[in-house]
Order: C-alpha cells, then sequence, then structure tokens
C-alpha cells in the first residue's frame, strides 16, 4: 500500500519488482525471481484466490532449483491465506508469508524488513518441513496458530498458547520449536460455501437459516466460551444438521480449545449429540478453511471430527 495523493488514503500500490528494489541486500542471500499474481487489498481475498495462489506456489516448488516461496500479503486476511497453504501444499520446502503494519509511504514502512527476513528463512535449512510460515517483525509463526493481534502496531501477529516458531537475527535463524499438528488436504474440487455464524448474547437462529438458504454446505458457530449456544441458535442448529448442512463449533475466546462439556440445552454435550464437529483450538475463520477442503471430498461427519482432532 502507498498513500494515494488524490485519495489521501493507502491504497495498493507497489508490485513485487518494487518491494523487492527497495531491498538491495537481498542479492546477498538468493535470486528471487518475481510473479506478480495479483495487487488487490487482502480483505478480497477468499476461496476463488486462493486456489490460484496455491497452484502458483505449487508450480514454483516443483522447481528444482527453487529453495522457498515468498507471498506478500496484506495482514487483514495473512492468517487464512497462510493456513489454507499450510493445509494444500505437501512440498517440504517453506512457504514464507509476509505483510507490513504500516504503509509504504510511512517513514517506518516495515515492509522491507520483512521482505528481507522471509528471505533469510526460505534459505535457512532449519525452515524445511515447516510448512507455512508467517514472519513479521523478525517473529516466525506456524500457520495454524498464527493470529493478527492487533489493527496497527508491528508487534500484531502472535501465535497464543503456544508461541512462535522462532525468530530472525541479524545473524541467521533460530528455529525453538517445531509445528506438530500438521496435515494435507489436496484440492479435489471446487470448494463448497462455508459460512460463519457468531454466537451473543440475545441471538436467535436467523443467521443460521439465512445461510443454509443461501447455501451453505457447512456452517461454522463462533460459539461461547467451550462451544456453547443458547436455546434458540441450538433448535436452528438441530433444523440445519436435519437438511444436511455440516456443523462446527468454534470459540469467539481467543486461547483454548472448543470442546463438548456442557449438558444443558445449547451446551457443548448437547450439542455434540446432536452432531456438531469441535474445531479444537482453530479460530473460526480457519475452522472454516478446513471444512470446506473436508467437504470437498468427505461427508462423514466422524470422519471430519478427525480431521479437527489431528
Amino acid at each position: 500500500m502507498k498513500v494515494d495523493p488524490v485519495k489521501q488514503a493507502p491504497v495498493p500500490a507497489l508490485s513485487g519488482d518494487d518491494l523487492l528494489a527497495l531491498v538491495p541486500s537481498i542479492a546477498e542471500y538468493a535470486n528471487l525471481r518475481v510473479n506478480n499474481l495479483a495487487n488487490i487489498p487482502s480483505s478480497y481475498m477468499g476461496p476463488e484466490q486462493w486456489v490460484e495462489l496455491q497452484k502458483s506456489v505449487v508450480e514454483a516448488l516443483d522447481q528444482a532449483e527453487v529453495t522457498g516461496v515468498i507471498v506478500s500479503h496484506g495482514t487483514d486476511t495473512l492468517e487464512e491465506t497462510a493456513w489454507f497453504l499450510d493445509l494444500t501444499v505437501s512440498s517440504r520446502k517453506p512457504v514464507v508469508l509476509i505483510g507490513a503494519q504500516r504503509n509504504a509511504s510511512d517513514p517506518d514502512f516495515d515492509g522491507p524488513r520483512n521482505l528481507l527476513n522471509a528471505v533469510k528463512v526460505c534459505v535457512s535449512p532449519q525452515a524445511q518441513d515447516l510448512g507455512a510460515m508467517v514472519v513479521l517483525n523478525n517473529q516466525i509463526n506456524a500457520a495454524r496458530d498464527v493470529v493478527k493481534t492487533q489493527t496497527a502496531n508491528v508487534e500484531a501477529f502472535q501465535s497464543g498458547t503456544f508461541g512462535w516458531l522462532g525468530e530472525v537475527w541479524d545473524d541467521g535463524v533460530v528455529i525453538s520449536r517445531l509445528p506438530a499438528r500438521r496435515q494435507f488436504l489436496p484440492i479435489t474440487t471446487s470448494l463448497p460455501r462455508v459460512d460463519i455464524v457468531s454466537m451473543y448474547g440475545g441471538a436467535d437462529g436467523a443467521m443460521i437459516h439465512a445461510a443454509v438458504a443461501a447455501g451453505a454446505k457447512g456452517i461454522v458457530i463462533q460459539g461461547l466460551g467451550l462451544g456453547n449456544v443458547n436455546r434458540e441458535v441450538y433448535g436452528a442448529v438441530v433444523e440445519a444438521i436435519s437438511n444436511g448442512v455440516c456443523l462446527v463449533m468454534s470459540t469467539r475466546v481467543q486461547q483454548g480449545r472448543a470442546r463438548p462439556l456442557y449438558g444443558f440445552t445449547g451446551g457443548g454435550k448437547t450439542l455434540a449429540e446432536a452432531g456438531v464437529i469441535f474445531a479444537d483450538d482453530l479460530s473460526p475463520q480457519k475452522a472454516r478453511i478446513l471444512l470446506m477442503l473436508a467437504l470437498a471430498s468427505i461427508t462423514d461427519a466422524r470422519q471430519i471430527q478427525r480431521l479437527f482432532d489431528r
């Protein structure tokens, strides 16, 4: 992004070549080839764009001389794109996603540093078999765990309970832990529609009914606490399941797992008994991506639950 003089606001501006030109020291580490696949706000990213990006990433990684791939991406949906690539790219080579919290018109633009750090990670022997990573502010995050936690601060991306995979220093890359819960789901067909519905005090089932009417094959509930809803939403959930829609329960709480514990109507145990799948520690937006990929080839709820338990 750069500030447009007419609009007086940041808009997509820099190409990959422009960004690369800002960091001439990259040549000390690697030879980068630029593929300007798109130049759009990350709020425009979705399943169609993810599939196109995944195809380009796989094609690049299949070339013997390519050590890794860097994806320059807006921060709004960065964690979703990273998770999609982590699930659908089977290469041992690193895929590193970067962004910038400050636009290129700011005097302390953080894009160049993040790009240089991404290169250092890509060429590090320690980066093999780590899947897709998000590298900002010298911190290396696993795609499954990372979430944007701050709207503007450069230290926005964090990995909750489990922390970063490692850090980038001026003298090299330090990896302190490995991502243990990785899995691969091939893209076999077009991705079905999956919506996210929020639970909040006083919610009814209207949004679930609307999602079903819109053709959703799956719905992720952003539930309360461990994964609970009220009576009204519970009734809509049961009706949706009876109509063949797959329901997954996540939580609006930032850390911890969604699991079926409580026995009141709408509590997690009653939802599981009705056929709801529980998302474990995946955020609603990441649970949606896993459910889309699962529903493309699986219909059995028990098999889908096993994917979320992995």
